[in-house]
């Protein structure tokens, strides 16, 4: 089992939760993070850093794809394991839906 990062986390990229990840396995995109399945340990204690519930279990129904999108662009973006301040629109983001045909790059962030 691994966590995930889903399109909740698309324009907020809220960043508590790489500081407490003991394998340093998020990467950072130009405005979402995502988690290297790999690499993960499955501890879980990113989970519930996470103010815009975006990481998830990847036993979650509907996760498939988005182990294999984590995977995908961990592969390309810079690792991450400094909290940053999120995004200017992030709390306007919070919970919208269909972000990741809105507003999802593919563009690496500044890693860090």
């Amino acid at each position: 089992m691994t966590y995930i990062v889903n399109d909740n986390c698309i324009a907020c990229k809220y960043t508590d939760c790489v500081e407490v990840c003991p394998v340093d396995c998020f990467y950072e995109g130009e405005n979402m993070l995502v988690i290297h399945p790999d690499e993960c340990i499955d501890c879980g204690v990113c989970e519930p850093e996470c103010p815009a519930d975006a990481i998830r279990p990847d036993t979650d129904p509907g996760t498939e794809t988005w182990v294999e999108f984590n995977r995908k662009y961990a592969e390309l973006w810079p690792v991450i394991v400094t909290r940053k301040d999120p995004l200017p629109e992030a709390e306007e983001r919070d919970g919208e839906t269909g972000k990741l045909e809105k507003y999802f790059s593919e563009a690496p962030g500044e890693g860090g």
